[in-house]
Formats: structure tokens, sequence, C-alpha cells
């Protein structure tokens, strides 16, 4: 696999390098001037999403150690502070403060640096960035936005390896990316953090040397492009532009898993691959109304068996006696086998509300998985109704249901459902 990496690799970015090289002899002149008149530009601006909840909580959930079937809380679930800088044309420099779920549990409350990095372009066929950064492949929301998201939280199992071997998404690394046409490609190579967990007996992450990971995504954008300027992804355009892209791609890490102690000889070492395909749709209609939607394959492979419970958020700190999916509001929603994900969602053109000018959109998220470790496929359900105020996501108020599947710690087999209710107020400075 490295091997075949390497050979697609070397002529990729050859070809880009000479296609960009030619590209700015033929424009140099041009550049000049534009050099000559640059004034460098400097963004920047505060967002967060704060959560009003009630939670059906899984069987056995402790809160600070007291057994609690339902819970109601306020948190904060993001805080983001980007700031960016265009030094020259050529040079471009940003970074990302902030911090997730800010709750009960959260004494501290760390501001964190999730990106930093800078990002030299050759032309828009090429830029070359290092740094700190979600510049990744597989797939679009491997690399979203969260402040323009449709649903109300975002897809957490593009994010597979969250808080393992990276920082909220984010790794140290390099990445190529342009944009010929309607072509817009991203290609990296990050360094995945140190395991000091080895694995008991079941497939995890390896606590070994890390190996570089390798990921791609390319995509084709058959009517606007969409801005390659920041690694996240728009999650909706509302009825603000005409968007139908097809993508695909993959992620690599050699030897990222292990079933013990990958410094045992007797251990049993697994590469990470994964492969993606999928399509995005924004469409404006005739009524100022607007259409967007969502469909995504992902073939994960992590190791033999390998499944991964998460909880968005989770407000308990424990479980005792309980079931397959443990503590909270978590499910096995992460995992080696197969999943489809799908979006859809519908926008209503501006209506007084309130006395405010307000978008309306509601719309679906669906997870279905066939997870190899499990007996029954996973399926999750959400439900969202955003109102923007002014058509803004700077002032947005969404309202959300999630319907999350219950397993048995025995048969492995889906025996229940339960829901999560979630009020979010999304505020932005600018």
């Amino acid at each position: 696999m490295t091997k075949l990496i390497n050979l697609f690799l070397v002529p990729f970015l050859l070809f880009f390098s000479l296609f960009s090289f030619g590209q700015d002899s033929i424009t140099s002149h041009k550049d000049a001037k534009k050099e000559a008149a640059f004034k460098p530009t400097f963004n920047w601006n505060i967002s967060a999403q704060i959560w009003l909840r009630h939670s059906n909580l899984n069987d056995g959930s402790l809160v600070n150690s007291e057994p609690t079937s339902r819970f109601t809380d306020v948190s904060i679930r993001r805080i983001r502070i980007p700031v960016s800088s265009q030094i020259t044309p050529k040079i471009y420099a940003a970074a990302m403060f902030g911090g997730n779920n800010y709750n009960l549990k959260t004494i501290d409350n760390p501001i964190e640096i999730l990106d930093f990095y800078v990002e030299y372009a050759f032309s828009k066929y090429l830029e070359i960035g290092i740094g700190k950064s979600g510049w990744q492949g597989l797939s679009r929301w491997d690399i979203r936005s969260a402040s323009t998201l449709m649903g109300l939280d975002t897809p957490l199992f593009t994010l597979n390896t969250v808080e393992k071997n990276d920082d909220l998404g984010r790794q140290y690394g390099l990445w190529f990316k342009g944009q010929a046409n309607h072509l817009d490609y991203r290609l990296s190579i990050m360094q995945p953090s140190t395991i000091s967990t080895a694995p008991t007996g079941k497939v995890d992450f390896a606590n070994n040397k890390p190996r570089w990971k390798t990921s791609a995504y390319v995509k084709y954008q058959f009517f606007e492009n969409e801005s390659n300027k920041s690694a996240y992804q728009i999650g909706t355009y509302l009825a603000n532009k005409k968007v139908f892209n097809i993508g695909t791609g993959f992620q690599f890490q050699e030897k990222a898993f292990s079933d013990i102690d990958a410094n045992n000889p007797a251990a049993t070492l697994y590469d990470m691959k994964h492969w993606a395909i999928d399509t995005f749709l924004n469409l404006p209609l005739a009524n100022q109304n607007g259409i967007t939607a969502y469909l995504g394959f992902y073939d994960f492979n992590f190791g033999k068996d390998y499944i991964r419970n998460v909880g968005a958020n989770n407000p308990t700190n424990g479980v005792e006696n309980g079931g397959f999916n443990g503590a909270g509001v978590a499910f096995p929603m992460i995992g080696t086998g197969t999943t489809w994900f799908t979006q859809l969602g519908y926008t209503f053109k501006q209506t007084n509300l309130f006395n405010h000018q307000t978008v309306i959109q509601p719309n679906i998220a669906i997870q279905h998985a066939h997870w190899d470790a499990l007996a029954d496929h996973m399926t999750v359900y959400d439900f969202t109704v955003n109102f923007l105020v002014n058509g803004s996501h700077s002032n947005k108020i969404s309202l959300g249901y999630q319907y999350r599947p219950i397993f048995d710690s025995a048969t492995l087999t889906n025996t229940n459902y339960k829901g999560m209710t979630v009020l979010q107020y999304q505020i932005a400075l600018k």
C-alpha cells in the first residue's frame, strides 16, 4: 500500500508542480504588478455554540458517581476563535483557538491552539501548507466548517480517530492542494500523536512509533466552484449558491492498530485503510427556497472487529452494570466495516418571525452502518430545525433530536432506542 501511495504521490506532485510553474511563467508580469499593489489583510472572529439538552441516558450511567437515567444540562459545545492573514499574495497564515465540550465535568475550561499553519501558493493549481491543521482527505465531512453545519452537530464518525491520535481531528504535517477548472484536490501527510495505553486483547490504537498518515480527497464541481482557502467545507449554503460535487478519497496509516501491546512480538499489527465516495448538492430554487443534500459511502478498516462508542459532549463520568453502549449518550458510531451517511434539508425563503427576518431550514440525517463486530446493523437518526436570523449562521437557533440505537452486551444486537433533545444557540461576532 505504501508503494502504491508513493507511485501516486510522486507523479501527481510533479505534474502539478510543472503545470504550476508553467502557468506562473506566463503570468509572471501580471503577478509582479499585483504584488506591487498588494496590501496585507487580517481577519478574525469569535463564535460559540451553547446547548440546553435533555438526555435519556444509557443504562447504568453515572453523573458524579450517582446513577442517573435522565439528565438536563447546559454546556458550550464549541468555541472557535479563527485568526488569519494574507501576508503576501503567495503567503497565507492561519490559526484557530478554541475547544469543545465545556460542561459540568469541565473545571479549567482551556482555550487550545487547534490550528496553526502557513501556506505558500505557487499558483491556484498548487499550494503547499505546513503546521497543525485539519487538512486531510477521505471525504467532504472530514474537513467541515462547524459554524455552517446544517444538522445540529457534525457527522462525528468521519473524524474516525478523533481524540485518540489527533487533537479534535487536527494533526501536525504538510499538505498539497489546488484547483484546476472544476477539479479540486487535497493530499496530506500527517504525523499522528503517540499512544501510551496498550490494547488488552481487543484491537485498538497501537502504542508504537506512529507512522505517517497519508490521505487525499478529490472532487469534481459541476456547477459553481467552492473556495479551498480553508480546510473546512461549508455545511450548507442555504439558497445562496449552486453546488453539485462528486468526490472520492482515502486514508492510510501503516501499523496503526494492534490487538495487544504493540511492542510484544506476539502482537498482530493492522494497517488503517479507509476509502469513501460521496456527493453534495446545494440547489437554490426559483421560489427563493433551496435544497441541501449529501450522500456518502465509507469503507473503514481499522483491524479485526474494531468498534468504538462515542457520545458527543457526554455529560456522564462513568457507568455501572451498563450495556454495550457504555455511559451517557454514546453509541457504536465508528468501527471496521461500512457505513452510509445521508443528509437532506429544505431551506424556506426569509419570513417574518417574531419581528425578525428568519430563514427556516428543517433537515434530517441518517447514519446506517454494518460494523463487523456487531450482530445487527447500526442506524442513528438526527432531526433538526434551524432558525437563522437574517439568514445568517452568526445568529442561529437550532432544535435537534437524536434517536440512537442501544446494543446488548451479550448478543451484540440492537434491542432498544433512546433519545436526546438539544436546543442550540449559535452566535458569532462577524
